[in-house]
């Protein structure tokens, strides 16, 4: 069983950064996999990035390619998001989750509550 919370999220101007913070419990954060996920009003719940387990693979939405960077440390047991250029379609609420990668596709087995960032323009 793994918990996790997120934090970090706000209200930020088109252009901005934000750094997301997912603190998870339990002793085997390090053997999960971790994603980010975002939902926008009215739109589905769509992937934003995921990391491996040891942090040596990443894997990105288009959208955010270039513009974020997903990062962990396992020491303690928290996986970040640092959002750099950030847009107002970025809008959304901001999931980590914990799970598992194959074939290079994310599935999340744990969720957190989410975290709202709102970019104006």
């Amino acid at each position: 069983q793994v918990q996790l919370v997120e934090s970090g999220g706000g209200l930020v101007q088109a252009g901005g950064s934000l750094r997301l913070s997912c603190a998870a419990s339990g002793r085997t954060f390090s053997s999960y996999a971790m994603g980010w996920f975002r939902q926008a009003p009215g739109k589905e719940r769509e992937f934003v990035t995921s990391i491996s387990w040891s942090g040596s693979s990443t894997y990105y939405a288009d959208s955010v390619k270039d513009r974020f960077t997903i990062s962990r440390d396992n020491a303690k047991n928290t996986v970040y998001l640092q959002m750099n250029s950030l847009k107002p379609e970025d809008t959304a609420v901001y999931y980590c989750a914990a799970g598992t990668i194959a074939s290079m596709t994310f599935k999340g087995d744990y969720w957190g509550q989410g975290t709202q960032v709102t970019v104006s323009s």
